[in-house]
C-alpha cells in the first residue's frame, strides 16, 4: 500500500531506516529487536548504553559506577548525558544520584526508568516501520468463568472457582474454544500457552483484560502449579500489581502484565480514549461498544453474568458460544480503535502497549528530546507549575429555540495562530516546534486528499485514519505548549495563544452581525448564528462565512461546518440541533450525562426531541408515561439503576471522608459494602431502596447486581421525584400559553 513520505522526516518519525521492527526488550548488556519477515519472527542482538541527562558530572563524582560522559551544546540545564554499560548500572547510579542530591536532587538529571524507551529516543528507532497493520500477528483473548453457589462473584482464590471457557482468536485463521468440560483447568492453562507459542502474536488482546482475564488466569495458574511460560524468550509475564493510568479527569488502577517480546492491547482503555475525545459511548462494557460501532453479530449469543455458572453447569456448549463471541467483536474493535495507535506507534519512542498510556504532551515531549539528543544538544529543565492563564472565549448570547442556525469555525484555530504568528516556546533553540506543526500539517492535507482519490477502499481507509492521527497531533501542541512539567512547553506562549483566539472569534461575531447575522453561541474556535434575512440558501450562508474568513489575518481560516433546522441553547456548551435531515445532534453534559440513570437519560433524549421538533407539544403526556411506569414498577432494574466509576481507590475515599475531605457517596459505600475489592477505575450500578423521596442516596444504596426481582425494594418516590425535577427544566423553553392580554 502506499505511503506518504512522512517517514522520511527525521524529527516526526527518527533518523534510523530500519523497518519491520515489532519489539524492542533488554537482553543483557545488550538490546533485542525482533523482526517480523514472512517466514516469522527473527531477533537481532545489539549492544545499547542506557542514559541519565544531568546538570553536571560532579553530581556523579563519588559514584563508583563506571559511565562515559557525553557533553551537550546549548543552554539547556540538562548539558552532559551519562552512559553506563548496562541498564543495572544505570539503576545504581540513579539512586545513587536520589540519594546524594540534597535537597534538588531530582531536578538535577532526568531519568525515564524504560530500556525500551532509552533505546528508541537513542537510536531514533521506532517499530513498524514498513508494515501494514494487517501483518501485525494479534491474538484475541477472553476467559469466562465459574462462581460458587451462595456468592455474586467469581473469586479467582476461591478454591471452588474456576476459569469454565477460554477463547482464543487470530487474525490469522485460528478459532478455538478451551472447554472447562472436557479439560481440567490445568489443562487448559497449559493449552493456552501452547497455543501463544506456536502462533507467536506480536499483541495479545482483551477487552478489561488487564484487570479481569490476566489476573484471573495469573491467580488461577498459581493454584493449580502452571507455569505460564508466555514470553518469546519462554519467560513468565512480568507483573506490577498496583499500576496507574491518569487519562483526562479519570485514575485507573490495574495491574499491569508485561510480556518478553509482545505487546498487550486492552481495548477497553482504547474505548476509553475514543470516548474523551467523542463523549459518545453509553457504557465502555464489550457488548456496549461493539454495538455502537456496530460489529456485534445479529445472532450473537448474549448470557447475563449473574447467569453463567448455572450455564456452564446446564448448556456449556451455548456458554462456549458467548465466549467466542466476545472474542468475535473484541477483535472487530481492535481493529478499529487501535489502528491509529499503531500509526503513531511508527512515529514516537515507545512500544505499541505503552503508546496509549502516555499523554500527548508526553509523546510530543519525547520528538523533542529525540531530536535534541540525535544533534547533540542540551535539554532543558521541566517546566514548572505556572499560574493558571484565561482560556478561550465561550458565550451563550441567548437561549431557547432558535432556527435556522448555521455553524462556523476556524480551522484548527490554535495551531493556525501559532502558525500565523510564528509563536513557539522559548526554549527551543533548534526550532523544532513550528517545523514539526507546520509539516504534520502539511501531511494531514496530503492525506485527506489521497483518502478523497483513493478507489482502492483498504487505502481510503489507511489515508483517513492517518489524517485523524495527525488532526490530534497537530491539535495537541497546544496542549503540550500549555502544559507544565515537560522539557520544551511554555505556559507564557500558550496563553498569549488563547488571547489571540479570543481576539480572532470577538473578531468574527463583530463581522458576523455587521451583516445582519444574530449570534446564539461561541465556543473557542465556532460560532453558532442565526442567518441574516435573505440568506436562506447554503450557497448564500457559505458566502457570508467566506466574507467573514477573507477579513481575518492570512492563516487563519473560517469554515461553515454545518447548517440546522433548529438549536435548542440550553447554556454554555450544552445545546442540542436538528439537521436538514432530521439528524438530532446533542452537546454538553447538562442534557447528555452518563451520570444520570438511563431512565432520565431516555426522558431527557425523547423530550429534547420533541422541544426541536414540536416545539415541546407533548412533553406532558411523555412525563405522564415514564411517570407511570415508575409507579408501575414493570422495568428492568437497569433502567433506573446508576453507574459510576469510581475516580480513587476505596481506602483513600474511606480516608477523606474520615478526614473530612470529602462527603460520603453513594458509589463508594456500595463498593464497600459489597465485599469486593474495586480499585480506582472501576464502575459500579447502584440503585436507591426505600419509600421516601427526599432518603439519604449513600444510606440507602444497593448493588444492582444484588436486586431481586421478586421481592421489588426500588424507592419509587425517590425516581419519581427525579422525573419532576428533570420535567423542570423544560419549561422555561415551551410557548407560553396565551393570556387575555395578549
Amino acid at each position: 500500500m502506499q505511503t506518504l513520505k512522512i517517514e522520511e522526516n527525521v524529527v516526526l518519525c527518527g533518523h534510523d531506516r530500519r523497518t519491520r521492527i515489532v519489539a524492542v526488550e533488554p537482553a543483557g548488556r545488550f538490546v533485542r529487536l525482533f523482526f517480523r519477515a514472512a517466514e516469522g519472527v527473527y531477533f537481532h542482538d545489539e549492544p545499547f548504553r542506557p542514559f541519565i541527562l544531568i546538570e553536571e558530572p560532579a553530581l556523579i563524582s563519588g559514584c563508583r559506577v563506571p559511565c562515559a560522559i557525553r557533553s551537550l551544546e546549548g543552554q539547556g540545564l540538562f548539558r552532559y548525558q551519562l552512559q553506563f554499560d548496562c541498564w543495572a548500572d544505570c539503576i545504581s547510579a540513579r539512586d545513587y544520584l536520589l540519594m546524594h542530591g540534597g535537597d534538588r536532587a531530582a531536578e538535577r538529571f532526568q531519568f525515564v526508568a524504560d530500556l525500551a524507551y532509552q533505546y528508541l529516543v537513542s537510536t531514533g528507532t521506532t517499530l513498524f516501520k514498513g508494515m501494514e497493520f494487517a501483518e501485525l500477528r494479534c491474538m484475541c483473548l477472553d476467559i469466562e468463568t465459574y462462581c460458587t453457589p451462595g456468592f455474586s462473584f467469581s473469586n479467582p482464590e476461591r478454591e471452588d472457582d474456576r476459569i469454565t471457557s477460554i477463547a482464543c482468536r487470530d487474525n490469522h485463521g485460528m478459532e478455538t474454544v478451551l472447554r472447562g468440560n472436557v479439560l481440567a483447568e490445568a489443562d487448559m492453562l497449559t493449552e493456552l500457552g501452547r497455543i501463544i507459542r506456536e502462533r507467536d502474536p506480536d499483541v495479545l488482546v482483551g477487552h478489561n483484560i488487564f484487570r479481569f482475564d490476566l489476573e484471573y488466569i495469573r491467580k488461577r495458574a498459581a493454584l493449580n502449579g502452571v507455569r505460564l511460560n508466555w514470553g518469546r524468550n519462554g519467560g513468565e509475564p512480568h507483573v506490577v500489581a498496583n499500576s496507574r493510568w491518569n487519562i483526562a479527569e479519570k485514575v485507573i488502577d490495574y495491574p499491569r502484565w508485561d510480556i518478553y517480546g509482545r505487546h498487550i492491547i486492552d481495548t477497553y482503555f482504547l474505548a476509553l480514549h475514543y470516548d474523551i475525545s467523542q463523549r459518545s459511548l453509553q457504557s465502555l462494557g464489550l457488548k456496549q461498544v461493539a454495538a455502537h460501532f456496530g460489529v456485534a453479530a445479529k445472532d450473537r449469543v448474549y448470557l447475563a453474568g449473574s447467569g453463567l455458572s448455572q450455564q456452564f453447569e446446564q448448556d456449556p456448549e451455548m456458554l462456549y458460544r458467548y465466549n467466542q463471541d466476545d472474542v468475535i467483536e473484541t477483535e472487530a474493535l481492535f481493529h478499529i480503535l487501535a489502528y491509529p495507535w499503531f500509526l503513531q506507534t511508527r512515529m514516537f519512542p515507545y512500544s505499541l502497549q505503552n503508546c496509549p498510556l502516555r499523554g500527548n504532551a508526553t509523546r510530543i515531549n519525547a520528538l523533542f528530546i529525540r531530536e535534541y539528543l540525535r544533534q547533540g544538544r542540551a535539554i532543558p529543565a521541566r517546566t514548572a507549575e505556572s499560574a493558571p492563564f484565561e482560556g478561550g472565549y465561550t458565550e451563550l448570547f441567548c437561549s431557547g429555540l432558535k432556527k435556522p442556525v448555521v455553524h462556523c469555525d476556524v480551522a484548527s484555530l490554535y495551531p493556525s495562530l501559532m502558525l500565523a504568528y510564528c509563536i513557539r516556546p522559548c526554549r527551543d533553540e533548534l526550532g523544532l516546534f513550528l517545523p514539526m506543526l507546520a509539516g504534520l500539517r502539511s501531511f494531514r492535507l496530503q492525506a485527506k486528499q489521497a483518502a478523497r482519490e483513493c478507489v482502492d477502499m483498504g487505502q481510503r481507509q489507511y489515508y483517513d485514519a492517518l489524517q485523524q492521527v495527525f488532526k490530534v497531533l497537530i491539535n495537541s501542541f497546544f496542549g503540550y505548549l500549555g502544559a507544565s512539567g515537560h522539557n520544551f512547553s511554555d505556559p507564557a506562549a500558550a496563553a498569549e495563544v488563547t488571547r489571540l483566539g479570543r481576539v480572532t472569534i470577538k473578531h468574527m461575531i463583530e463581522l458576523l452581525r455587521r451583516q445582519g447575522a444574530e449570534p446564539v453561541e461561541v465556543d473557542t474556535d465556532g460560532v453558532y448564528f442565526v442567518p441574516p434575512a435573505g440568506c436562506e440558501q447554503e450557497t448564500q450562508q457559505r458566502d457570508l462565512v467566506q466574507a467573514v474568513s477573507d477579513a481575518l489575518p492570512a492563516g487563519i481560516d473560517v469554515e461553515m461546518d454545518g447548517r440546522y433546522r433548529v438549536m435548542f441553547a440550553y447554556k454554555v456548551k450544552n445545546y442540542a440541533l436538528l439537521d436538514d435531515e432530521g439528524r438530532i445532534l446533542i452537546r454538553g453534559s447538562s442534557l447528555k450525562s452518563r451520570g444520570m440513570e438511563p431512565y432520565l437519560r431516555e426522558f431527557l433524549q425523547r423530550g429534547i426531541e420533541l422541544l426541536l421538533t414540536a416545539s415541546g407539544q407533548g412533553l406532558d403526556g411523555l412525563y405522564g408515561e415514564y411517570a407511570n411506569r415508575l409507579r408501575s414498577r414493570k422495568f428492568e432494574i437497569a433502567w433506573v439503576a446508576r453507574t459510576e466509576t469510581l475516580k480513587e481507590s476505596p481506602e483513600n475515599y474511606q480516608a477523606k471522608v474520615r478526614s473530612a475531605k470529602r462527603n460520603r457517596s453513594a458509589a463508594f459505600e456500595t463498593a464497600l459494602r459489597s465485599g469486593r475489592r474495586f480499585r480506582a477505575g472501576d464502575q459500579i450500578s447502584y440503585y436507591i431502596t426505600g419509600n421516601e423521596k427526599d432518603v439519604t442516596a449513600y444510606e440507602n444504596s444497593k448493588e444492582a447486581t444484588a436486586f431481586d426481582p421478586a421481592h421489588v425494594d426500588v424507592n419509587v418516590a425517590y425516581y419519581v421525584e427525579k422525573l419532576r425535577l428533570l420535567n423542570k427544566r423544560f419549561a422555561p423553553f415551551l410557548p407560553k400559553e396565551p393570556t387575555l392580554f395578549d
